[in-house]
This record gives structure tokens, C-alpha cells and sequence, in this order.
């Protein structure tokens, strides 16, 4: 079984930078692909970045494109969202997912880390 741990969420100020970390743990095999999603309060979750695991190829929302930046380690079954530029609606509780070999979406996902932009 695979798990997957977020981290780097926190506080901070409209135009303020945060670092967001998903590791994996338990089994090891490459994911197809891995992204980000968030969940504001009183909304549904949406997308925000993936990034495929083999060619590296990123995709982002219209909402962050240019402020986002997701990234990987592959030895270290690590995946990064580079946050820059926060704004007030980039409040949610962040979560990592990775869409395994023979899934046709994700199917694994952590639980989630706390984002907070103040103005």
C-alpha cells in the first residue's frame, strides 16, 4: 500500500511564498502521474497542477498558472508545489494524489495540508 504525506502548509501574507511537499511510502512502483488538488471551505475540491512521472510534462489551472510550479524527485518518491505570489483565494486544504499504473484517475491521496493567505 502506498500513502502519501503532505506538508509545508501554513500562514502567511497576500504575496507570500510556500513550499508544499507530498512524500511517498510503501510500495515503490512509478505512479502514472501526480498532481495537486485543493478544497476551499464550502467548495468542491479542483485541480491545480500534475505533473506525468516519467516525461515530466506539467499542467496547471488558469488559477495559478505563472504562480504555481510543480516538481519531482523520482528516487525520492517526492512531489513539490512551488507557491508563489499568494492571493486570498489560494485558501484550501492542499492535497497531493497519484494515479498508479492501470488507474484511469487518481486513486491515492493524502490528507491534506492547511493553506492560509491573510491580506
Amino acid at each position: 500500500q502506498v500513502q502519501l504525506v503532505e506538508s509545508g502548509g501554513g500562514l502567511v501574507r497576500a504575496g507570500s511564498s510556500l513550499r508544499l511537499s507530498c512524500e511517498g511510502s510503501g510500495r515503490t512502483a512509478n505512479p502514472v502521474a501526480m498532481g495537486w488538488f485543493r478544497q476551499a471551505p464550502g467548495k468542491e475540491r479542483e485541480f491545480v497542477a500534475s505533473i506525468r512521472w516519467s516525461g515530466g510534462t506539467t499542467y496547471y489551472s488558469d488559477s495559478v498558472k505563472g504562480r504555481f510550479t510543480i516538481s519531482r524527485h523520482r528516487v525520492k518518491n517526492s512531489v513539490y508545489l512551488q507557491m508563489d505570489s499568494l492571493k486570498f483565494e489560494d485558501t484550501a486544504v492542499y492535497y497531493c494524489a497519484a494515479q498508479r499504473v492501470g488507474a484511469q484517475d487518481y486513486n491515492v491521496w493524502g490528507q491534506g495540508t492547511q493553506v492560509t493567505v491573510s491580506s
